[in-house]
């Protein structure tokens, strides 16, 4: 993987010690926590500037909070997606996160990367995601988890989904070929 130019947000130190180890010498920006401060808003603002930034988050419900701030408060930065199972502690202590992640899946993440952009005009429509099957069926939710991986901008419910898919300008061939995929591994399982 070449060198990483940007500046990297994450929650904590822990995940800044896990990106050295797996990376190297990268600079990042810890948000310490779901209650991002004004300064840590105005510092990730400054790097956005000067080098860009790249956002990645624990998979749970604090990291997406945090994703979100960012996203409303510095816009086109760029964001990088774990899988939840692929952020699980090795023992029953701890919660998900970046720290746990293997040095493939994190150089994974940051290799597909994606820029938001605004959710106006959305290509993808609530009724095209009924059609897909990713809402309102049995296993709509397993569906977009893995439609979800397949584009690497992670898992949303529904309403979120629909966001990301609009925020990353993802079209509807792009989804079908990734719904498609999902069914395969879903038959293959």
């Amino acid at each position: 993987m070449t060198k990483i130019k940007e500046v990297i947000v994450v929650e904590g130190r822990d995940d800044t010690a896990r990106l050295h180890q797996v990376l190297g010498d990268v600079d990042t920006i810890e948000t310490n926590g779901s209650e991002i401060s004004d300064q840590t808003i105005e510092l990730i603002r400054k790097a956005q500037n000067k080098r860009g930034v790249i956002v990645i988050t624990d998979p749970d419900f604090n990291g997406e909070r945090i994703r979100r701030k960012i996203v409303a408060a510095v816009p086109g930065v760029k964001q990088a997606f774990l899988r939840r199972q692929d952020s699980v502690p090795s023992s029953r202590r701890g919660s998900l996160g970046l720290e746990h992640a293997s040095s493939s899946v994190i150089k994974k993440a940051l290799s597909a990367l994606w820029t938001t952009t605004t959710t106006e005009n959305a290509a993808i429509t609530a009724q095209n995601l009924i059609d897909c099957g990713l809402v309102g069926q049995k296993q709509s939710r397993r569906l977009r988890e893995l439609v979800g991986d397949i584009l690497h901008i992670g898992y949303a419910n529904s309403k979120q989904f629909q966001r990301r898919l609009a925020m990353f300008k993802i079209t509807l061939p792009q989804l079908t070929k990734a719904l498609q995929q999902a069914k395969e591994e879903l038959h293959d399982s």
